[in-house]
């Protein structure tokens, strides 16, 4: 069990929240009990997700998604409030963490993919774009079929990728970036990638593969974000000794 005041201190100041322009609040969302001892993580502070939560009697929610984001209305009704009030009335506590969750370089949601790609491509990271740093940069020892790794990452991730070709006949350079972060696509074509890996897809990223000559991948935003959360929240239960789960609502996009 941990006090809540320092369970925030230390995770804010391990993702480093204040280094973020962001669009939403990272942090404490929500508040609930002041002590907590067991911890339910998710990618998205939905209604399925609270009630799951609320079913294991969570004292708090760990999410990469919550509320308040910006340009969003802002009386707190309808869905917001029923799941604002779901929280409320069991006291538990939502801790959202955004770009500095996508940031992070060990439990960030680029990291834990870079990982992913490592154990199955043995592709090996090399850093992050300068222009964009929540880009990844990585390299494979030799070129890699496109279509060999489309059908290893619907594997990877549990989703069917959207493969959009640039016309690159092996991936041997890569860039990834989780999430919904296609309007990289124009900056990470003009650093050489041979392939760009996303969450999700826009009708001008199509042209832009094509007129760049680098493949774009679309491989589902919930699907490359889960992992984060996951790493996140099972360091939390191993220094702090918390009870911790990660449930896992489905979402193909």
């Amino acid at each position: 069990m941990i006090e809540r005041e320092q369970l925030l201190f230390y995770i804010n100041n391990l993702l480093e929240i204040d280094n973020f322009r962001d669009y939403c609040p990272n942090g404490l969302q929500v508040e609930g009990k002041t002590q907590i001892k067991k911890l339910v993580s998710g990618v998205t502070a939905c209604q399925a997700l609270i009630e799951q939560a609320i079913a294991l009697d969570a004292d708090a929610l760990l999410v990469h998604h919550g509320y308040f984001w910006k340009n969003e209305a802002y009386p707190i009704t309808g869905l917001k409030k029923r799941r604002i009030a779901a929280l409320l009335g069991h006291d538990i506590n939502l801790l959202a963490y955004h770009l500095p969750l996508d940031a992070h370089p060990e439990y960030g949601n680029n990291a834990c993919l870079g990982k992913l790609l490592q154990k199955t491509f043995n592709i090996e990271t090399t850093g992050v774009l300068e222009a964009e740093p929540l880009v990844c940069l990585g390299a494979a020892e030799s070129a890699i079929k496109p279509a060999y790794f489309t059908q290893q990452l619907e594997t990877l991730l549990q989703r069917a990728p959207l493969h959009l070709s640039g016309g690159k006949q092996g991936f041997q350079k890569l860039a990834w970036c989780s999430g919904g972060a296609q309007g990289f696509m124009e900056t990470v074509a003009q650093t050489g990638v041979d392939v760009y890996i996303s969450g999700e897809v826009s009708e001008q990223t199509l042209h832009l593969a094509r007129e760049y000559g680098v493949d774009y991948i679309a491989a589902g935003h919930h699907a490359t974000e889960r992992y984060g959360v996951q790493a996140l929240g099972a360091h939390l239960a191993e220094k702090f000794e918390l009870e911790h789960q990660f449930i896992e609502i489905n979402n193909p996009v």
